[in-house]
């Protein structure tokens, strides 16, 4: 069967239960542990429906693997925010991986298909919280998608690849690898998977509208991508990708023109102790920046007009003081990251890597045409904290969001400008900033099952940028199956 990581992993994992189920003394004069029942072998194998009769073994052997992901989840605004209430999401991935060393005899290559289904009561964030970053990970709206359909093909002994088709930009920039992935959820609000600083490329409520956004999960685009490899533990990769994915079901339209644009990414990284002989703790450092190409509005210039597509909404005369606000050539922004393992339980060797992981982020945009110009996140995940709970997960991070004071600039004049005419202030508190604080516990169940529970804290959700909105406390409940 193929031995990607993810397959190793749980191979482990399933060991790592056997030992923890069975407690044999070692004496010689005792007889050997007793063969494994039907349940145990249910429990600790790779997939809740196993082997499919060995189908999957089969395939796999000849270079076709699949993968089945459902994710359950039960959000939940117990405070605060904008109204109390619950809500089920889920959302079904299924990816397969073709093989041209397996299937045509040739090295290197590799097409991959993702798909989403998302569905269930959407927004939560939106109807309930009134954040942007969004504190459930798969609060998205319903659909199924085609997520990424794209070639990969390896040369001169790995020290290059091009990846092109179908991308989705937070599969390769931006990226962690030993606190939060699709395939080992340790954190739900949006922004520790994907920050919400790049965000800032799509539309914001009551602002004109642009032809800009984001490919990121769950939404794809076309793309290009380019990676070097110089030595094993640097690499410098660009991406280049439409400025304006599809953002309906299921994700396939292909628009690429000059209005959209286009959007890069360049990133540049250094990888901390991941030779096979490393003894220190791995990590890696990544820095990046990204460009694009597309006209985005004046933030100040357009909080004006923001503020009068509120009142044409709400019924009233606009102040048509900026009923077109001046656009500005392009958008960037640049980041640093970086993700360490900081202690060790037992050693390199141990399969389940219990320990503890920390990692940093820090993101920044121009004022003059982004909403938010800051952002800063962190924390820290214990794996294995308790005995016999080798592969639980408790993670504790925060994040801040500093919104541009261009845009609270702009809420300021308005206030004083309804203040010259008698009028009481449209913005009782401009805009500053948001914080979210998240404690999260995932239990491992079964090598295939996954629950987990996220409490987490929103301070000034939406960063004050529509309204005063009460300090949120939102609870999710969440499981995860592979099948």
């Amino acid at each position: 069967m193929k031995t990607t990581p993810l397959k190793n992993s749980w191979r482990a994992l399933q060991a790592a239960l056997v030992l923890i189920t069975f407690h044999p003394s070692g004496s010689a004069s005792e007889p050997a542990a007793a063969e494994e029942s039907d349940f145990m072998r249910f429990l600790t194998r790779d997939y809740l429906l196993g082997d499919w009769g060995g189908a999957r073994t089969d395939l796999s052997e000849r270079g076709v693997d699949f993968e089945f992901f459902y994710a359950g989840s039960l959000p939940s605004n117990v405070d605060g925010g904008l109204e109390r209430g619950s809500a089920y999401q889920g959302a079904l991935l299924m990816t397969l991986d073709l093989d041209s060393q397996k299937l045509l005899g040739y090295s290197g290559g590799r097409v991959h298909v993702g798909s989403i289904w998302l569905h269930g009561e959407k927004p939560f964030s939106e109807r309930y919280i009134g954040d942007l970053n969004k504190v459930n990970l798969v609060d998205f709206q319903n659909g199924a998608w085609l997520w990424e359909l794209y070639y990969e093909q390896k040369f001169l002994e790995d020290k290059f690849l091009v990846k092109f088709g179908q991308l989705a930009i937070d599969s390769d920039f931006v990226s962690t690898s030993y606190y939060n992935s699709v395939a080992g959820l340790t954190l739900l609000n949006q922004t520790f998977f994907f920050p919400t600083m790049a965000f800032n490329v799509w539309d914001q409520p009551f602002y004109p509208v642009g032809h800009h956004a984001l490919a990121s999960t769950p939404y794809g685009t076309p793309g290009v991508l380019l990676r070097y490899n110089p030595g094993p533990t640097t690499y410098t990769q660009f991406g280049i990708y439409d400025g304006k994915p599809d953002t309906s079901p299921p994700g396939t339209r292909i628009n690429l023109n000059q209005d959209e644009g286009a959007l890069m990414y360049l990133e540049t990284g250094l990888k901390l102790n991941q030779s096979p002989n490393a003894e220190g703790p791995p990590g890696n450092l990544k820095l990046g920046a990204y460009y694009h190409t597309d006209d985005f509005y004046d933030m100040y210039q357009g909080t004006f007009a923001a503020f009068d597509n509120y009142l044409v909404a709400s019924g009233l005369p606009p102040l048509g003081l900026y009923p077109e606000p001046r656009t500005r050539d392009g958008n960037y922004g640049v980041y640093f990251l970086a993700d360490q393992t900081l202690w060790r339980e037992v050693g390199k060797e141990d399969p389940a890597q219990q320990g503890l992981v920390g990692f940093f982020r820090v993101a920044y945009a121009p004022e003059d045409r982004n909403l938010a110009t800051w952002g800063v996140d962190g924390g820290l995940v214990y794996k294995g904290l308790i005995p016999k709970r080798d592969w639980d997960t408790l993670a504790l991070a925060a994040s801040y969001l500093r919104i541009s004071d261009e845009l609270s600039n702009g809420q300021e004049d308005i206030n004083g400008l309804l203040a010259g005419f008698g009028f009481p202030p449209a913005f009782a508190k401009t805009a500053d900033y948001e914080l979210v604080i998240e404690a999260s516990y995932k239990a491992q169940l079964t090598a295939w099952w996954t629950l987990q529970t996220s409490v987490q804290r929103v301070i000034h959700p939406g960063g004050r940028v529509l309204a005063d909105t009460p300090d949120a406390l939102a609870v999710i409940a969440q499981t995860t199956v592979r099948f």
